[in-house]
């Protein structure tokens, strides 16, 4: 029988979506669901939701809790990791304290300070899971949701080789998808290859019926200058390759916006708009466990199915799938450092995930993308080294922040966010 951990299993909402991905799959509906939080009422409420979602679609899973991760990891065949560390109160600190210095930032979670002080606080717990991995279930394919991705993926595979992981975000398929929408064009007709690094990777190919979609977009965006009021629209405009992360998530990742009171105007952006996600998970949270002890059904409908459902029935049935996936670069990228996480087409089926060799990136793309690996690189380096120095440098090379802060505001700032987080931080870096 095959067996599932989910780790950071209180993240409800997200739990319920790939809950109900894996059990509409005939050949998964038998599995064995092992569920893991470090908080005991959100591993409660993510039990009820697995039992729930069963019950509504008349299937019989193994359903297991635990506080203890080891004891979720037993015999697993698959992790999917979906923890955050800090919670809500420290992606607060990530936002409020950056703001006082005068540093802008939508989201947070990737680049930028908040991405590298995530990334930090992340990197205790991903070692912790991957010894008990090698220790519990060394076969497992460690399924990685968690953000910072491609800072994770590069550590993991730096500090924890033998762990077979791969990164797994949406954001290219539903990038695919939205622009399906805007042309019109039916998205099951349109063939795509995307690369790069992931929020950063960019649609190489984006065809229907063997022709460019792009100067379909292009006439559209012509024709439509509120269109163009969008970050990732006028970063493809001059890019010549379309970004295949949201406006508010490109914004940060690039010194040309933030820092301009009349770019953020022109391209609506969302100052801060994570605080405010963060804020409906919570509330959603809540929502969800108050409609549960009232009996209430699972809204259980979905357009999409996540990519860790489809890799998990792929490996378990042998049925071949494409999907786009992050893992260490070994020749993938030619131009982009070799050893850090790049997202790139992957074939899965029952022996596991194996990525397709891209080449060499459009030398614009790859130049963007450098920058971004930079961050990344000095990040990783200094959890692996102890190197306090290494996570200033990380923050002098981000794009946004080395354009609106002088050297020494990012040296307090730094200074300030690692006593914010305090234990949270790798303890060489306190």
């Amino acid at each position: 029988m095959t067996v599932i951990a989910f780790l950071g299993a209180g993240s409800v909402v997200f739990t319920r979506e790939l809950l109900a991905d894996i059990l509409s799959f005939d050949e998964l509906r038998d599995v064995t669901l092992a569920l893991h939080d470090i908080d005991a009422e959100r591993l409660e409420t993510a039990e009820m939701i697995a039992r729930r979602t069963a019950d509504q679609l008349g299937c019989h899973p193994v359903i297991t809790t635990s506080l203890d991760r080891r004891t979720a990891l037993d015999n697993a065949d698959f992790v999917i990791n979906s923890i955050q560390v800090g919670m809500h109160e420290a992606t607060v600190r990530d936002f409020e304290i950056p703001a006082k210095y005068g540093l802008r930032q939508t989201i947070a979670d990737t680049l930028g300070v908040g991405g590298i002080f995530r990334a930090l606080r992340t990197f205790p717990i991903l070692d912790r899971i991957a010894r008990d991995i090698e220790e519990v279930c060394p076969d497992a394919w460690l399924l990685n949701y968690t953000n910072p991705m491609a800072m994770n993926i590069a550590y993991l595979a730096a500090k924890a080789p033998k762990v077979k992981a791969a990164g797994l975000c949406h954001s290219v398929f539903w990038t695919v998808h939205d622009l399906a929408e805007l042309l019109e064009v039916p998205l099951d007709e349109i063939d795509y290859l995307g690369a790069g690094i992931n929020h950063q990777s960019w649609l190489l190919r984006f065809e229907h019926r063997g022709e460019s979609l792009y100067p379909r977009l292009d006439a559209l965006l012509e024709r439509d200058p509120e269109l163009r009021r969008r970050v990732r629209m006028d970063m493809y405009r001059r890019i010549g390759y379309f970004p295949t992360e949201t406006s508010e998530h490109s914004a940060e990742y690039v010194p040309w916006y933030l820092h301009h009171d009349e770019e953020i105007a022109r391209l609506r952006i969302p100052v801060g708009d994570y605080l405010r996600i963060s804020a409906g998970n919570v509330a959603e949270y809540h929502a969800t466990r108050a409609a549960l002890l009232r009996n209430e059904r699972l809204d259980l409908t979905r357009e999409a199915t996540e990519y860790a459902p489809q890799v998990i029935h792929s490996m378990v049935t042998g049925a071949m799938r494409r999907i786009h996936a992050n893992v260490p670069n070994h020749g993938l990228i030619g131009n982009l450092p070799q050893g850090y996480a790049v997202e790139v087409p992957c074939v899965v089926d029952r022996l596991g995930i194996r990525p397709e060799q891209v080449g060499d990136l459009p030398v614009q793309c790859a130049a963007l993308n450098r920058g971004f690996v930079s961050v990344g690189e000095l990040t990783v380096r200094a959890a692996l080294t102890g190197d306090k120095r290494m996570v200033r440098q990380a923050a002098m090379a981000d794009p946004n922040t080395a354009a609106t802060l002088t050297v020494e505001q990012i040296w307090d700032l730094c200074d300030e966010l690692t006593a914010a987080h305090g234990a949270l931080m790798p303890e060489a870096l306190i």
